[in-house]
């Protein structure tokens, strides 16, 4: 298998000249609980999607079967906690930057909005002192009866440290040589030696679970999760709880049937060899492999080629694998390997014709290694298609090394990643990533990665994508006539945003076209840790080359923004090398702003037309430049194309007025509400 690497964080450069002095104050594990929460009477439920009123985000994001509530919405005895947007604290990685806390015996309750089946806990439970995580119960109640308990577990959780981070709460900086925050210093290069806090910067702290609750329940209905008395966790933090009527199980009769080649539904024995026999079997007698309900082990990969697998539904087929380290590392770095499914290595011709539907991936990754080929899509797969999988605790969700066209990606959802959810690697063309629900993933949600071949003619298209814990929601790396539309991005928590157009890590340029166009974005704009700045929640940024392609930016809603809503940056030592020019924003609402509706801190320009925005904290416009500050005003210029709605584009700003505050004051914009 060819490497699979997500893009690695760079040794970080001051944006500017001057040092940085700023200090990061971290909010350790818990969270200061911002309130505590009364019972309420709970008799209406409220329904959210990305903890947005669903009105403010009609037609974007991703169709799903579940219904959405935040437990700060239910009634609860327990503590709120948030809002808070801060990195390493328990609410900025809360959907909605809020949480109810339980301490043993405290309870929060639910009101069903619809008739379901099944629930998804969204929660945080503690971290082993010397890390590795710890197991508690949680019980699930209905109407006041007591259904099961669930056990929650932290062994997913808790990630420490500096890139690519460490699972051990009490380790030392992975790079001294590198600048923090946290003393804005070198430590390495620092006499004396400054003293660095543990656990340092804890982050990635929530899992999910699922249950079926072995009946259908009716609106109205109150599903209740308790800490119960003697839990070996101090404190549960419930974030949101999903319900949903699952329909009943798929059945496929005419086809390779997986129990007739020896796989265990048990999930006891190892079930690998199986599917090679049943996946052979189907293609010399041009049938599908069905793969019943059950709970399937599977600990290395499975190739495939030129084949159909279709399972029960995700909720039903469980494949299932440990991480196994290999004797030695593989050509291609991997020093472990676990369940996926594999498309052959594009520089071996690939696979084609593959198509997955109807079952859940379960993987067993608890540490970042870039080299590992642990995800639980792979390879490459052209004319193909991966649709309604359930994938949870492997690297990267789906992984596609290129060369290879047409894959169409449609209905997942990927969810409690160590990286990606998605990247189309190296040369994906003409296919298509729609209608996937993806939350808390530990680098970028959905990227395009134009890294040595240029992708082409892509399109994400109405994905929902919620609280990244690092970098961005989409990020696009260099390409061709690439777009994203009608997707919702909600709650990113540093180094990175929303919506990221990057001309970096060694990507392509960008060429023809980039549509960005429809999508909402909320809460985003976050704290951008190396530069000690506010990021936009579209941000685009070149650092590799200059970005001088055709993009277009139409009917975006950029909701509550933590700094700015649109931001275009040029790193400290390349402001005099590379610019971003062509972009043009049209049709576009910003509903409040932490500091600026646009900051720009490059050369180049940008026109805008129809842009309409309220509730700005600082001034419309942040104009940096490249921070030269010539008497003929700033290197970026802004074009106004009319109908630039809320005072925010004055005419003595245009066409290149020096505006610059290079850490402007953030004042919390209110909730978003209809335009």
């Amino acid at each position: 298998m060819s490497r699979s690497r997500t893009p690695a964080r760079r040794r970080p450069h001051p944006l500017t000249a001057g040092a940085i002095a700023t200090a990061t104050v971290l909010t350790l594990l818990a969270g200061a609980p911002a309130a505590t929460a009364a019972p309420r009477g709970g008799a209406q439920p409220v329904v959210t999607r990305a903890a947005l009123d669903p009105a403010l985000v009609t037609g974007r994001g991703a169709n799903v079967d579940f219904v959405e509530q935040e437990a700060e919405n239910a009634r609860t005895n327990g503590e709120i906690i948030g809002p808070d947007r801060s990195a390493y604290t328990l609410p900025a990685e809360a959907s909605g930057r809020r949480a109810v806390r339980l301490t043993p015996g405290e309870h929060v309750e639910f009101v069903l909005p619809s008739a379901a089946n099944a629930i998804t806990v969204r929660y945080s439970i503690p971290d082993a002192p010397r890390g590795g995580g710890i197991t508690a119960p949680l019980g699930v109640a209905v109407n006041g009866r007591h259904l099961r308990s669930m056990t929650l577990t932290s062994q997913y959780s808790w990630l420490y440290n500096q890139y690519p981070f460490s699972n051990d709460p009490q380790a030392g900086l992975l790079h001294p040589d590198w600048w923090i925050t946290e003393c804005s210093c070198v430590p390495s290069a620092t006499t004396p030696y400054p003293t660095i806090s543990t656990p340092f910067r804890p982050t990635h702290f929530y899992d999910e679970q699922r249950l079926l609750l072995g009946r259908t329940y009716r609106a109205g209905d109150k599903v209740r999760l308790t800490a119960p008395p003697g839990s070996a966790a101090a404190w549960t933090v419930i974030d949101l709880l999903d319900s949903e009527l699952v329909a009943p199980p798929h059945v496929r009769l005419l086809a390779a049937n997986v129990l007739a080649f020896g796989a265990d539904p048990t999930g006891r024995r190892d079930s690998a060899d199986a599917l090679d026999r049943a996946i052979a079997f189907a293609r010399r007698t041009h049938l599908k492999v069905y793969i019943p309900p059950g709970t399937y082990q599977v600990n290395r990969h499975i190739i495939v080629d030129d084949v159909t697998i279709e399972g029960a539904g995700n909720w039903y087929t469980i494949i299932k694998g440990r991480e196994v380290a290999l004797p030695t590392p593989a050509p291609d770095g991997s020093v472990h390997t676990g369940v996926g499914f594999y498309g052959r290595d594009a520089a071996d011709g690939g696979s084609r014709n593959v198509h997955l539907s109807g079952f859940a991936i379960e993987g067993d990754v608890r540490e970042r290694i870039d080299t590992d080929q642990v995800n639980a899509i792979g390879g490459a797969m052209s004319d193909s298609t991966i649709d309604g999988l359930y994938v949870h605790h492997t690297k990267v969700g789906l992984w596609f090394d290129g060369p290879m066209r047409n894959v169409r990606v449609t209905n997942n959802i990927i969810v409690d990643q160590i990286a990606d959810a998605l990247n189309f690697h190296t040369g994906v063309t003409d296919s298509l990533v729609a209608h996937n629900f993806v939350r808390n993933t530990g680098d970028d949600g959905l990227a395009m990665w134009s890294e040595k071949t240029a992708n082409a003619r892509n399109t994400f298209d109405h994905n929902t994508v919620q609280s990244p814990t690092l970098a961005n929601g989409i990020a696009i790396y260099g390409g061709t006539d690439n777009t994203v539309s009608n997707n919702l991005i909600a709650d990113p928590v540093r180094e990175g945003s929303g919506l990221h157009v990057g001309a970096r890590f060694g990507a392509e340029p960008f060429a023809g076209h980039l549509r960005i166009t429809g999508n909402t974005t909320a809460r985003a704009g976050t704290y951008e840790l190396n530069w000690n700045i506010g990021l936009g929640a579209i941000w685009f940024f070149a650092l590799d080359r200059s970005i001088d392609a055709a993009i277009e930016v139409t009917r975006d809603a950029y909701l509550d923004n933590t700094y700015n809503a649109i931001m275009l940056v040029s790193d400290w030592p390349v402001k005099d090398l590379y610019s971003i020019t062509n972009v043009r924003f049209r049709d576009i609402r910003v509903d409040g702003t932490g500091t600026s509706v646009v900051s720009a801190r490059t050369a180049g320009s940008a026109s805008f037309a129809n842009v309409d925005a309220r509730n700005v904290g600082a001034v419309g416009v942040n104009n940096c430049g490249s921070f030269h500050f010539t008497p003929a005003g700033s290197e970026f210029t802004l074009t106004d194309l009319g109908g630039n709605d809320g005072g925010w584009l004055a005419p003595w700003l245009l066409p290149n007025t020096i505006t610059c505050d290079d850490r402007p004051p953030v004042s919390p914009p209110p909730p978003p509400a209809r335009w």
